[in-house]
C-alpha cells in the first residue's frame, strides 16, 4: 500500500497516525485482488503438505473420503464467500468514503502538504514552486514562482514571482486562497506583426513582436479550486465516486435510470434527424420551390438526371447537398461520441455491480482448484505451491482484466466480462476434484497414447 501511494505520502510531512489511517482506509479495495490468491496458495500448500507426509492416505485408510475430510473447509468457504459479498457491498464503499474524506481534510487543514519544496506542483491552472515552507501548518511560503495557464490560449503566458506567500483555507470550502506579498506579475499579450516596406516590394519583411505587461504588487490573491484537484487524484487512483462508493441496490437503480435516459435520448435524436433530413413530402415541395425546378413535382421525369437543372442550378444543388451531408456527418459523430460515453458509463456500473457477487464465488472456485491440486502434486511448503498458485492466478486475473476492458466499450456484455475467468476455472476445479477423489494422476503416462488412439479412430470413421 505504501508503494502504491508513495506519491501521496512521500515528502508531505504527514504524521504516523495519518499515514496509518490512509493505509487502513485504502486497504479494503485490495481485498478483491489479494483474497482469491491467498485462498488458492494456502489451499495448495496445506493439502500438498498433507499429501506429502501421507496424512491424506492415513485419513482415507480409516474409511474417511476426501470430500468428508474437506467438509468443514467447504462449509467455511461457503460462509466466507457469502461474507465477501457483504464486505464488497458495505465495507469497501464505506472505506472509500472515509479515504476521500481524509484526503480532503488533509488538503483543507494543511493545504501546504500538496506543495513539495523545490519542484513545480500542478494545482488547477497554475504550476507553483517554492523555496521553503514554514509555520505551524507550513502555510507560509518563500520565494514563490508561479506559471499560470491561459484557458483561452494554449500555453503558459503568465509568470508571477513574489518574496512571500500564505495559504489560507477552510474545511467547509473547496477554495484555497494563496496570498502573495511583494512580487511582480508578468503577462505576455497577443503577438503583433509589423510590416516594414522598403523601396522595393521584394524587401517586405515581417517582424514579430512579443510584448508583455509587467506589474508590481504588494499583495495579490489567487483562489485555487481544490475540488477539481481532488476529482483528478481520485480518478488517477481508480476511485470513482459513482461506482466504488455505491451499494448493489443503489447501483441497480442507477443502471436502470441511465439505461432509460439513454433509450429516451436515442429516440429524441432519431426523431430530430428524421425531421432534419426532410423525408416528408412538404419538405420535398419546399426544396423544389427554392430551386425553381418544376420537374420534381411532375410525373414525366426526364431519363437523364442532369436534365433536372441547368448548370448553375446543378452547382447550387451539389453545394447544398455536400454542405448538408457534412453537417449531418458532424452531428452523427458528436452523437456517437456522446452515446458511447454514456454506454461506457452504464457498462462500468454493471461491472461494479457484478464484481460484488463474483468475489465470493471466485474464492469458492479457487479453493476447489487449490485443494485437490495440492493433494495431487504431493508437495507442501512455499516453493512449488507458490509457483502453481501464481501461474493459475495470473491467468485467471489477466483474463478478467482483458474481459473487463472489452466490456467497457461494449465488445462483450458486462456480466460475461466479470464471470468469464470464473467460468473458465470452474471446470478445472471440477476435474481436479474428480482426479483427487478417485486418486488418479493429473495426466497419466498413457494419457497421450489413448488420446492419439481416439483421434485415430475418429478420423478413420470420417474417411
Amino acid at each position: 500500500m505504501i508503494w502504491l501511494y508513495i506519491s501521496e505520502l512521500a515528502g508531505k510531512d504527514l504524521e504516523i497516525s495519518v499515514i496509518l489511517r490512509f493505509i487502513v482506509y485504502a486497504s479494503p479495495n485490495l481485498v478483491p485482488l489479494t483474497l482469491p490468491l491467498a485462498i488458492l496458495f494456502t489451499s495448495i500448500m496445506v493439502f500438498g503438505e498433507f499429501s506429502e507426509h501421507y496424512e491424506l492416505a492415513a485419513i482415507k485408510s480409516t474409511g474417511i473420503s476426501l470430500q468428508r475430510a474437506m467438509r468443514s473447509l467447504i462449509v467455511f468457504m461457503v460462509l466466507l464467500g457469502i461474507s465477501m459479498f457483504f464486505f464488497a457491498n458495505d465495507v469497501i464503499p464505506a472505506s472509500q468514503r472515509k479515504f476521500i474524506s481524509l484526503r480532503k481534510d488533509i488538503f483543507a487543514l494543511k493545504p501546504a502538504r500538496i506543495i513539495t519544496v523545490n519542484q513545480f506542483n500542478e494545482l488547477g491552472d497554475i504550476n507553483i514552486k517554492v523555496a521553503d515552507k514554514y509555520g505551524s501548518n507550513d502555510q507560509f511560503l518563500s520565494d514563490v514562482l508561479i506559471h499560470k495557464r491561459d484557458p483561452k490560449r494554449s500555453g503558459n503566458y503568465t509568470v508571477i514571482k513574489s518574496e512571500k506567500g500564505e495559504l489560507i483555507s477552510s474545511v467547509k470550502s473547496d477554495l484555497l486562497s494563496l496570498v502573495l506579498t511583494n512580487g511582480n506579475y508578468y503577462e505576455e499579450v497577443n503577438k503583433q506583426v509589423n510590416s516594414t516596406i522598403g523601396d522595393d516590394d521584394d524587401d517586405k519583411k515581417d517582424i514579430e513582436d512579443y510584448p508583455f505587461v509587467k506589474t508590481y504588487f504588494e499583495k495579490y490573491a489567487i483562489n485555487i479550486d481544490l475540488s477539481d484537484f481532488n476529482k483528478k487524484e481520485v480518478s488517477e487512483n481508480q476511485y470513482t465516486k459513482n461506482r466504488k462508493m455505491l451499494k448493489a441496490s443503489v447501483l441497480v437503480k442507477d443502471i436502470d435510470s441511465f439505461a432509460l435516459k439513454l433509450h429516451q435520448q436515442r429516440e429524441i435524436l432519431s426523431k430530430k434527424e428524421y425531421r432534419k433530413l426532410g423525408v416528408h413530402l412538404a419538405s420535398n415541395q419546399r426544396i423544389a420551390n427554392e430551386m425553381n425546378c418544376a420537374y420534381l413535382t411532375r410525373r414525366d421525369l426526364p431519363e437523364n438526371p442532369e436534365d433536372f437543372f441547368d448548370f448553375e442550378t446543378q452547382e447550387k444543388v451539389l453545394e447544398r447537398a455536400l454542405s448538408d451531408v457534412q453537417k449531418t456527418t458532424d452531428r452523427f459523430k458528436t452523437y456517437k461520441k456522446d452515446l458511447r460515453r454514456k454506454v461506457e458509463r452504464i457498462n462500468k456500473f454493471e461491472i461494479a455491480l457484478h464484481e460484488k457477487y463474483v468475489l465470493g464465488f471466485s474464492c469458492i472456485v479457487l479453493f476447489f482448484v487449490g485443494a485437490p491440486l495440492g493433494s495431487i502434486i504431493r508437495k507442501g511448503g512455499i516453493g512449488l505451491p507458490l509457483i502453481y498458485a501464481l501461474g493459475i492466478f495470473l491467468v485467471y486475473h489477466f483474463i478478467g482484466i482483458f474481459a473487463k476492458n472489452s466490456a467497457e466499450d461494449g465488445s462483450i456484455s458486462p456480466f460475461l466480462s466479470c464471470w468469464l475467468s470464473t467460468f473458465i476455472v470452474l471446470p478445472i476445479g471440477i476435474l481436479l476434484t474428480y482426479k483427487a477423489t478417485t486418486e488418479k494422476d493429473l495426466i497419466s503416462s498413457d494419457f497421450f497414447y489413448h488420446l492419439f488412439q481416439k483421434l485415430k479412430r475418429f478420423f478413420k470413421k470420417r474417411v
